[in-house]
């Protein structure tokens, strides 16, 4: 259970890793505010995926872990995660409007991450979700939960940057791409919360 879990967060943060650094260069070419939206997203994501990453090996270091130092780093990795992803949801939505009338340029990069994203996702969540029915796992459990909504919100900017790209003149694609922004933005926030949310649960079972 621990090589498994430990190698598929690993496979997560491979796998997630170049998302960032190929939207952030999409950025040079388009500026759709949902591509904007989905760089920042994936950046706290990633982000997100590293702390899980670092938290397993740490609690599983040992073979009979100390429950308070484990109960520590989850608290930890839970309320930076979902702090972080709080803060990526506001801002998120200040950009969205502040860019409704900026040009969108060339979208189809981030349309493909998007892509691949949705196929990606679809697959680590139910890898986690099987290896959290296996046997219980705070962390596998929380990422079964993120995966899922990743691949949600995949689908959702997926719809909003083919508008963008293949209907560009139309009227309904402005409104389109300000919907995958706030989508964008109110799943980060709500998944934060979430994240917080986890911390508290973990604590009132061990008070």
């Amino acid at each position: 259970m621990k090589q498994k879990g430990e190698s598929t967060l690993l496979a997560s943060v491979l796998l997630s890793s170049p998302g960032p650094l190929v939207l952030g260069i999409a950025l040079f070419f388009g500026r759709s505010s949902t591509q904007i939206a989905d760089f920042v997203r994936r950046t706290a994501e990633l982000s997100a995926i590293v702390v899980s990453w670092i938290v397993f090996r740490l609690i599983h270091k040992d073979a009979d872990p100390d429950p308070e130092r484990k109960l520590t780093l989850e608290n930890i990795a839970n309320l930076c995660v979902g702090t972080a992803m709080c803060l990526s949801g506001a801002a998120m939505l200040l950009i969205a409007f502040l860019s409704l009338e900026s040009e969108k340029g060339n979208v189809i990069p981030a349309l493909i991450i998007a892509f691949l994203g949705v196929v990606t996702n679809s697959f680590f969540w139910l890898r986690y979700r099987r290896l959290d029915r296996e046997q219980p796992n705070t962390i596998l459990s929380v990422q079964s939960r993120l995966y899922l909504a990743k691949s949600i919100v995949d689908t959702c900017v997926v719809i909003s940057l083919a508008f963008v790209a293949f209907a560009p003149a139309s009227l309904l694609t402005g409104y389109v791409d300000l919907g995958g922004s706030v989508v964008v933005a109110l799943y980060l926030i709500i998944s934060g919360a979430g994240a917080i949310r986890e911390r508290k649960k973990i604590e009132a079972k061990h008070t």
